[in-house]
């Protein structure tokens, strides 16, 4: 098991920030149509561990096929840094590229299946 880490996230311009706090146990790529499109590799944090520290105003929000996951971009860059799961509706799923100071060479990375959820 990894050490808790407490990161601060944002979107490019920085009109959104955010922290989380996680440990790390893997990230995630998926298949699915905007997953592969947007090319993020992901981390699921709770959302008790999530704080969105500014910018609510500059999300917006994308929704497709069931309409259950919430997929999140900043209105003024266009970068998506994060979603709320649609299998996990209690968690997010973070864009670690969008984490200040963070080198994901370490950490195992699972391919999920998306493009075959119904």
């Amino acid at each position: 098991m990894r050490e808790m880490q407490t990161l601060i996230g944002s979107c490019h311009c920085g009109a959104i920030r955010f922290q989380i706090e996680t440990d790390f146990p893997e990230l995630t790529t998926c298949d699915c149509s905007i997953c592969t499109r947007k090319n993020a590799l992901m981390v699921k944090v709770h959302e008790g561990a999530f704080t969105l520290l500014s910018g609510e105003s500059f999300l917006t929000e994308y929704q497709f096929h069931t309409r259950t996951a919430r997929h999140f971009f900043c209105k003024v860059c266009g970068i998506y840094p994060f979603h709320r799961k649609r299998l996990a509706p209690d968690s997010y799923g973070v864009n670690v590229f969008c984490l200040e100071n963070f080198d994901p060479a370490e950490i195992p990375v699972r391919a999920t299946v998306g493009k075959g959820m119904s």
